[in-house]
């Protein structure tokens, strides 16, 4: 095999090693984050973590998939060595966007569940009108 198959082998074996490791890692221990996030509703929490991995691969893989024939084909070893970095290097900026990204909305999904079980504020004993405008 020529240089360009051997490294379109190794980056496709480590993008999706990568991307599995990755996925595993953030279903094991994304549930508690989950849970806490849907106030305890442990069905929900395991639900919305099989959707975000099966999301996950089917937009990791994909865009590995499509990344392959992007860039020029190497010929030489030393090619070959800077293409698989730059395309990995490419795919795991990727997977840190896409994890930083659900942290945000899971958070703010957390933190809007949570002010929904916050006691209402305290009403004020007078209003303003009562005393002329003046406190």
């Amino acid at each position: 095999m020529n240089a360009t198959t051997w490294s379109y082998v190794a980056y496709l074996s480590i993008s999706i090693t990568v991307t599995v490791w990755v996925a595993r890692t953030l279903h094991r221990n994304g549930r508690l984050f989950l849970v806490d996030a849907f106030l305890g509703n442990e069905a929900l929490a395991d639900s919305v973590n099989h959707l975000l991995v099966v999301g996950f691969y089917l937009i990791n893989i994909g865009y590995v998939a499509l990344m392959l024939k992007a860039g020029i084909k190497p010929i030489s070893t030393t090619e070959a060595f800077e293409f698989c970095s730059t395309k990995v290097g490419t795919v795991l900026l990727v997977l840190g966007g896409m994890h930083f990204f659900n942290l945000y909305v899971l958070s703010r999904l957390r933190r809007r569940g949570l002010l929904r079980h916050e006691p209402a504020p305290i009403q004020p004993s007078e209003t303003i009108a009562q005393h002329g405008g003046v406190v």
